[in-house]
C-alpha cells in the first residue's frame, strides 16, 4: 500500500499548487539509477564488480595517485588497480574537487571537467588525467565516480547513456517523465527552484534541464517525478521486478542495497556503509540517497518500506524534512 500527500506550491510567485505529476531536478538521486543501469549489464555477464576499470576505459590505467609528502607531494602509481566496484562505492579516488589540496584544486578548476558543454566521453577523459585523491579502495570520497560509471555503460553498449536508460530501465518501468531534460510540452510541470536569502525564500532561477544536453551526467543529470521514482524504488524493493517485468536479478539488487565497501576503505564515520550508488544504514538496513535540491529516498528491503520526499530547495536541506519524516514513519512503524 502506498500513502502519498502533496503540499505547497510548484511556483510560489505564480501561486501554482504542487501537482501530483510535478517534475523535480533530482541531481544526485540519479546515482542509484545509473548504478542500477550498469547492473543490468552485470546480469548480462558484461563485467564483474572487481574488474579493472582500465579494461574498458584504458585512460585510467596510467592515472596516478596524489600522495602528500611533507610540505610537498608525490604522484605515485596505483597500488591496486581502480575497479568498477570502486566507482560504484565512491572509493575510486575520483572526487568532485581537490579536497582542499591546492594542486588538485588547480587541476579541477582548469581542466574543464565541470563544463556542461562537452560529451560524457570528453569529461571522463579529463577525469582520467587528474590524479586520484587516494589509493583506490582505501577511503570514501564523494565525486564523479557515477558519471564515469555512466560512461562505462556507453562503452559496454555502444549506446548513449540517455538512450540506454530509456530503453532498458525507464520504458520497462513506466518512468515516462524521467530523463536528462524536460521536453517543451512538459515545462509547465517543472517545479521552481528556491533558496533562502535573508530569511526569505527566493526563486533561484533556471539551471538547465530545459533542452537536450551535451553531457549525460549519470551522477547528477536526471529529472523525475514522485510517481516515477516510486516505480524505480519498488522495483528494488521487489528484488528486481515491477508489475511482472524483471529488470534486475535478485543477486544484482542485493549487491546494490547491501554494503559493498572494500574491506580497507574508511568511510566518513565508523558506522558508515555504502551499497552501489547509495548509502546503507547499518542499524535498519535501509538503502538510499538524496539530491542537491532536497530530494530524498530510503528503502527498507527487510520490512518492504519505501520513504520518498521531494521538494526544490538549494542547497540540500533534506535533513530538515526528509529525515524528520523518515524518523516519524519509522517511529510509528517500529512501535
Amino acid at each position: 500500500m502506498i500513502e502519498r500527500a502533496d503540499f505547497g506550491f510548484a511556483d510560489i510567485e505564480k501561486g501554482v499548487p504542487m501537482p501530483r505529476d510535478a517534475i523535480f531536478r533530482i541531481f544526485s538521486m540519479s546515482k542509484p539509477i545509473t548504478a542500477a543501469g550498469l547492473m543490468i549489464l552485470f546480469d548480462e555477464g558484461k563485467f564483474k564488480l572487481d574488474d579493472k576499470l582500465s579494461a574498458f576505459i584504458p585512460e585510467f590505467e596510467s592515472t596516478p595517485v596524489y600522495m602528500p609528502d611533507g610540505d610537498s607531494y608525490r604522484l605515485v602509481p596505483q597500488e591496486r588497480a581502480l575497479t568498477i566496484r570502486h566507482l560504484l562505492t565512491h572509493t575510486s579516488g575520483i572526487a568532485y574537487n581537490g579536497r582542499g589540496i591546492p594542486f588538485l584544486e588547480s587541476l579541477f578548476n582548469n581542466s574543464g571537467v565541470r563544463s556542461q558543454e562537452q560529451t560524457l566521453q570528453e569529461q571522463v577523459s579529463k577525469l582520467a588525467a587528474i590524479p586520484l585523491a587516494f589509493q583506490p579502495g582505501t577511503a570514501w570520497q564523494y565525486g564523479y565516480s557515477l558519471d564515469a560509471a555512466g560512461y562505462l555503460i556507453e562503452v559496454m553498449t555502444g549506446q548513449p547513456l540517455d538512450r540506454f536508460l530509456k530503453e532498458r530501465l525507464f520504458d520497462p518501468l513506466g518512468m515516462t517523465d524521467t530523463g536528462f531534460f524536460v521536453p517543451e510540452e512538459k515545462l509547465d510541470r517543472l517545479t521552481a527552484l528556491y533558496r533562502m536569502v535573508d530569511g526569505k525564500l527566493v526563486n533561484a532561477g533556471g539551471d538547465g534541464f530545459t533542452a537536450p544536453p551535451s553531457l549525460f551526467a549519470g551522477g547528477s543529470g536526471l529529472v523525475s517525478t514522485m510517481n516515477d521514482y516510486v516505480r524505480f524504488s519498488e522495483m528494488l524493493l521487489n528484488g528486481g521486478i515491477l508489475n511482472g517485468k524483471r529488470i534486475l536479478t535478485e543477486k544484482a539488487v542485493k549487491l546494490i542495497v547491501t554494503d559493498q565497501l572494500p574491506e580497507n576503505a574508511k568511510g566518513p564515520r565508523p558506522d558508515f556503509m555504502h551499497g552501489l550508488g547509495g548509502v546503507v544504514d547499518r542499524g535498519t538496513g535501509e538503502y538510499g540517497w538524496s539530491g542537491a535540491c532536497s530530494t530524498y529516498f530510503r528503502i527498507d528491503p527487510q520490512n518492504h518500506l519505501l520513504i520518498l520526499t521531494m521538494t526544490q530547495f538549494s542547497p540540500n536541506s533534506h535533513e530538515t524534512y526528509g529525515v524528520e519524516f523518515r524518523n516519524c514513519i519509522r517511529g510509528g512503524f517500529e512501535r
